[in-house]
């Protein structure tokens, strides 16, 4: 699903703000309100259908044609202010308060062995730089803000646009989810080097090959701290 275009030449975000405060409503009650012609709601309103933003509900009102009235979808709520950041947080918060600190560690050990488990069989018989280069992948499919470097003979995954980055600034415990993760797909020690709550302005995971993980080693670590100066 892609998101409409936004700025001073997105005049369809009229047409989501309205719906979204308003409800379902015309294209003759859209046009009104906005001070549009019908035509130009109705191209700005296939547009966002086509996008599965908005979608037509038919309604009879006494006798004659059914009324075409317009409503967001779903989809839609993702283009609107969202707080999932302090819900997580919250979450997180709560297993400590609640059950103790060390149920937060099981709770993250717990969710590094799903990320492992998904991840093992994609990455079954490809060679440690095939692995890295598919694990790009690791938080959005086709992730074009993470990359792979190669450079002095060590391999790191860098990665420019994190997901979860505002739970991560408040909590970079969650952080060791994806580093202990790293560690068990590619056999070898992963270490952060740069990291966003440094103020780097990335991440970068660094490959120690000249770790190999030795069978005993923890499914599952805290990362350690890492130093506020980039590598």
């Amino acid at each position: 699903m892609t998101r409409p275009e936004t700025g001073p030449r997105a005049p369809h975000l009229g047409v989501l703000e309205l719906l979204k405060a308003r409800g379902p409503a015309t294209i003759a009650d859209l046009a009104r309100r906005l001070d549009l012609t019908g035509e130009a709601v109705r191209q700005q309103l296939v547009r966002l259908a086509a996008a599965g933003f908005v979608a037509a509900r038919r309604e009879r009102r006494g006798p004659g044609r059914p009324v075409a009235r317009w409503a967001l979808t779903t989809g839609a709520e993702q283009l609107f202010p969202k707080r999932y950041d302090d819900l997580a947080v919250a979450l997180l918060d709560g297993v400590s308060d609640t059950l103790g600190p060390d149920a937060t560690r099981r709770l993250l050990a717990s969710l590094t062995e799903e990320r492992v488990r998904a991840w093992e069989p994609r990455l079954r018989g490809l060679s440690l730089r095939r692995k890295l280069d598919r694990l790009k992948d690791l938080y959005v499919a086709d992730d074009a803000h993470t990359s792979v470097e190669a450079r002095q003979g060590e391999l790191r995954l860098v990665e420019r646009n994190c997901p979860f980055l505002d739970v991560a600034l408040k909590r970079p415990a969650l952080c060791s989810v994806t580093v202990s993760a790293l560690s068990r797909l590619l056999g070898y020690q992963v270490e952060r080097v740069e990291q966003f709550q440094a103020g780097h302005g990335r991440c970068v995971f660094r490959v120690r090959l000249d770790r190999p993980l030795r069978p005993g080693t923890p499914r599952f670590a805290p990362e350690p701290a890492v130093s506020g100066r980039p590598s």
